[in-house]
């Protein structure tokens, strides 16, 4: 029989948020217990240049940014274990929570910080380019600066790419936008804002068969017409994914308010609080506007606060 762990604060999930909320839950004497999850670090480790995260005049990489961080919180004494959470119940005061192995924790409360992951079309070429940061990215806005000047493509034909092709537009000589219907899923407003913007042009019924480039670098993708069958190649330098993202939170479901695309909802906007009392979010399980690394690291430290607010108000 496995001993039942009981601890004050458990943090499931190791971005940007998950990180900050350790530093600021350690420093408040909460003794943090983390589980890294299925991505030590996050999305931010698939990330070469970290070039807008303040403090960093001279650029850092996703991986090395994550590593420093781990250090900081560990520096505060925060307990961090690989392995994931695999199964929660929410439906008492204590958070019960089991990890890969059976292992079972009660945590007074509970920080997800489980993120999203970006939607990939799942190509052998493009997942090649996207490795090895050679012109393959899911954030124009993260991105987009190193493509000045250049011709991109990007993949997409929601609100979102709408508005990273817009954002390319401002910086690149040409943004081809790929869209797989006849028509854009995005809101009139933004299909009308690429559509009326000199240098976008948008291919309706395509589909991207091929990431090409010299092994290191993307040099263009070959595409198809479906109407056509005609396959074509435009050659780029920057090849964007704006498909989507699927937050990490299937697990939560059966306690936590979702939206219906499985983002966590805010119990109260201006607050890290979930429907839950004691558990509380931060970063991209519930932020699908910004994504950014700095506002994980911000919802992060809420998050720490909140909760540190909740065991006090409890008298812990």
């Amino acid at each position: 029989m496995n001993q039942i762990e009981r601890i004050s604060c458990l943090i499931i999930g190791s971005g940007p948020a998950g990180y900050t909320a350790a530093i600021y839950a350690a420093r408040a004497d909460m003794k943090p217990v983390m589980y890294q999850g299925m991505q030590p670090g996050g999305q931010l480790t698939t990330t070469n240049e970290v070039e807008n995260f303040p403090g960093y005049p001279d650029g850092v990489t996703g991986p090395e940014m994550m590593l420093q961080l781990e250090a900081q919180a560990k520096r505060f004494e925060t307990d961090i274990r690989s392995g994931f959470i695999t199964k929660v119940d929410f439906s008492g005061p204590l958070h019960k929570c089991w990890t890969e192995d059976g292992h079972e924790i009660h945590a007074d409360t509970v920080i997800i910080s489980t993120g999203a992951s970006a939607k990939y079309l799942g190509l052998e070429s493009e997942q090649h380019y996207l490795k090895l940061g050679g012109g393959v990215s899911a954030c124009a806005v993260c991105d987009g600066f190193f493509y000045r000047n250049q011709e991109v493509v990007i993949v997409g034909a929601g609100d979102s790419a709408c508005e990273e092709a817009h954002y390319l537009s401002k910086l690149c000589t040409k943004v081809t936008m790929l869209v797989r219907r006849d028509e854009f899923r995005a809101s009139k407003i933004m299909a009308d804002r690429v559509k009326n913007t000199a240098n976008i042009d948008i291919l309706f019924n395509t589909e991207t068969k091929e990431v090409l480039g010299d092994g290191q670098l993307v040099t263009g993708v070959r595409v198809i017409n479906h109407q056509t069958n005609e396959e074509s190649e435009i050659a780029c330098t920057g090849f964007f994914v704006a498909i989507g993202h699927q937050p990490n939170t299937a697990i939560f479901k059966d306690y936590i308010s979702l939206d219906e695309t499985g983002y966590i909802q805010y119990a109260q906007p201006g607050t890290s609080k979930t429907n839950v009392a004691g558990v509380f979010v931060a970063g991209d399980a519930a932020d699908k506007t910004y994504r950014q690394a700095i506002t994980a690291a911000g919802t992060g430290c809420m998050a720490a606060l909140d909760a540190e607010r909740f065991l006090a108000a409890k008298g812990h």
